[in-house]
């Protein structure tokens, strides 16, 4: 145990750190004791943080409306989501799934709960043997509506990620399966479903206008801030659990689940409360996903060094050679495991 004295060194060392934090994308109460604060968050620190956050966002996708087509804008503005069916011809998409379900790639598993995420990075190599992944991924409608949701001229991060649902000799929870809104500030994600997805599978479940920060949203956020030692372990990280009760309070209907057929993109602000629907059956969800989340507090669009074309593509490699790193030179285990090749629509893992 550290002594008063190593705390209060570990404590003035950090503070500048912890104050700098503030004005970024940090969002767990736990790890930074000033966004922890209840005298801080009574005095209206975390509120303030989500107003700003908001109202940049706000403005930078006022610079971003041309990039969506004024029928998705207004999807969003009501629902907090866009759903695009058929988002590829048909020839096209046909030939994107075989791309990816018909090669084996490096991949990476994570149980959590009785569920695993399966994720095969979308980097030079991948793209190269997939030259019709490559043009969506870099086309209008994919770019336009991640930066028109997300806020922000990104280039998303993206994975093919494979969901298999009650693995045998697991029975905790899935803890994806809790409403929950990723972060206190507007960000974007993804889908493209390369597979139809069945009510029994485990659809994508999403509270719509849950993404506008009302009074009432507001009134709750603020009051979450302030019970930072009552909330559950995700909550306390800054990724805000949101009960049945919680909904009423704020005057949300409930989520709507988006049992879709293959070839359908959902793009989504996930400041709104979304979950991974239960499965009722061992099932499969495959999907080319992205996510973009970028500081809040910028107040413009563009400029970002990690969208560099020569950057953007190689961020995934330099998070997994970290990972390696970890597991093979400081023997920590790490959430994301290496498994080696494998197809995306495989329906085994390394977890059972």
């Amino acid at each position: 145990m550290p002594t008063t004295a190593q705390r209060l060194l570990r404590s003035t060392m950090l503070s500048p750190v912890w104050l700098a934090s503030v004005l970024t994308g940090a969002k767990s109460f736990v790890d930074n004791p000033l966004l922890g604060s209840r005298r801080l968050n009574q005095a209206g620190l975390h509120a303030g943080r989500v107003r700003l956050a908001h109202a940049l966002a706000r403005q930078r996708r006022q610079r971003l409306q041309s990039l969506v087509a004024a029928a998705d804008r207004e999807t969003f503005e009501q629902q907090g989501f866009v759903v695009r069916q058929q988002a590829l011809p048909a020839t096209e998409f046909a030939l994107l799934r075989q791309e990816i379900l018909g090669q084996a790639f490096p991949s990476r598993e994570m149980l959590q709960g009785d569920a695993v995420t399966r994720r095969i990075a979308v980097n030079p190599a991948f793209l190269e043997r997939a030259p019709v992944t490559r043009a969506f991924l870099q086309g209008p409608l994919w770019n336009g509506l991640c930066h028109y949701v997300g806020s922000y001229r990104q280039t998303p991060m993206a994975y093919v990620q494979t969901i298999l649902s009650h693995v045998p000799g697991h029975r905790d929870a899935d803890p994806q399966l809790q409403l929950h809104a990723d972060t206190f500030h507007p960000t974007v994600k993804a889908w493209l479903f390369l597979e139809d997805v069945a009510e029994e599978d485990g659809p994508f479940c999403y509270v719509p206008g849950s993404h506008r920060l009302t009074p009432r949203r507001l009134a709750w956020e603020q009051a979450r801030s302030e019970q930072v030692d009552q909330l559950d372990r995700l909550s306390s990280r800054g990724s805000l659990r949101a009960s049945a009760e919680a909904l009423e309070e704020m005057g949300l209907p409930a989520p709507i689940r988006m049992a879709v057929p293959a070839n359908t993109l959902v793009v989504a602000d996930t400041f709104g409360f979304h979950a991974r629907g239960p499965a009722s059956r061992p099932s499969r969800r495959v999907e080319l996903w992205g996510y973009g989340r970028r500081n809040p507090f910028l107040p413009w669009s563009g400029f970002d060094l990690g969208s560099l074309p020569w950057i953007a593509p190689r961020r995934i490699d330099s998070y997994w050679r970290y990972l390696s790193f970890c597991e093979q030179r400081l023997h920590r285990q790490v959430a994301w495991r290496d498994v080696g090749l494998q197809f995306a629509g495989a329906h085994s893992s390394s977890f059972g």
